[in-house]
């Protein structure tokens, strides 16, 4: 867990100082540098348009820790409410909402991404927003099965009993309890969160140019393979280690939160 914090408290860093840390304009063209390798003036070498590569990536940080915060902040908190929704009241909404989930899990997500992008047009805001209303199935699911074995416990008897509203007992008593495994899937949830983008920047449907993406880094430096490999290299690296990152968090966050794991020995 140490490690992956590490990471993403670099991958923070790097999003926030970026403009200080940078030492080049992200987009500012210099076509007599195209296509630079790496050097004391360019650390991370140029691109086919003269762009400093570092400052591109250091730029690029802020999408991805934008992306992934924003769309998992939505689908969590869509997934949540929908989850404790279905497990409190049970009945014929929870099964009309459980339908709906078993649905919308039978739709590849990213296709259905895809799809939606396709009608609205890319952006960075319709990505985070598209990502969050289309991945929240997962978490309703986990949500649901937490609010169904917390709910016929003592104290939410009790907290019955004294006449205390559903809206109370859910909020006070059956979220706070049932929120260490939701806070496990965000954490995963935000590296996946920005695999998609980047997948979707590569393909030509998220970030735009210039605006700088690790995604649409890649896509511009596909054509330069063999002549110039930082353009691959550096933004793949930065991908990598984000999404390593927040997997090791997210294991060691569940490691930590899961009394089982802790008593076995193992640790984050």
């Amino acid at each position: 867990m140490l490690w992956g914090g590490a990471l993403i408290a670099l991958l923070i860093l790097c999003a926030l100082t970026a403009q200080w840390m940078a030492p080049y304009d992200p987009i500012l063209q210099a076509l007599n540098d195209r296509l630079l390798p790496p050097s004391p003036h360019h650390w991370m070498g140029t691109d086919q348009y003269g762009r400093d590569v570092l400052s591109r990536l250091l730029y690029g940080s802020r999408v991805s820790l934008a992306v992934g915060l924003v769309a998992v902040s939505i689908y969590i908190f869509i997934g949540t409410f929908v989850g404790s929704v279905a497990g409190y009241y049970g009945g014929w909404l929870d099964a009309v909402l459980m339908r709906l989930v078993d649905i919308l899990l039978c739709i590849p997500t990213f296709f259905l991404i895809l799809m939606v992008i396709a009608f609205v047009g890319p952006s960075i805001l319709n990505i985070m927003v598209i990502i969050g209303i289309t991945s929240w199935t997962d978490v309703a699911r986990l949500v649901r099965g937490e609010i169904l074995s917390l709910k016929e416990r003592e104290f939410i008897q009790a907290a019955r009993v004294i006449g205390m509203s559903d809206t109370r007992i859910i909020f006070r008593h059956l979220l706070p309890n049932a929120l260490g495994p939701v806070l496990v899937v965000a954490t995963l949830g935000i590296g996946g969160a920005i695999l998609v983008e980047s997948s979707l920047s590569f393909l030509g449907l998220g970030v735009q140019p210039p605006t700088p993406s690790w995604g649409n880094m890649l896509e511009e430096g596909k054509d330069h393979l063999t002549d110039a490999w930082w353009l691959i290299t550096f933004p793949g690296l930065a991908i990598f280690l984000t999404v390593l990152g927040y997997n090791l968090l997210g294991e060691g966050l569940r490691d930590y939160l899961d009394p089982r794991l802790r008593g076995s020995g193992r640790n984050g």
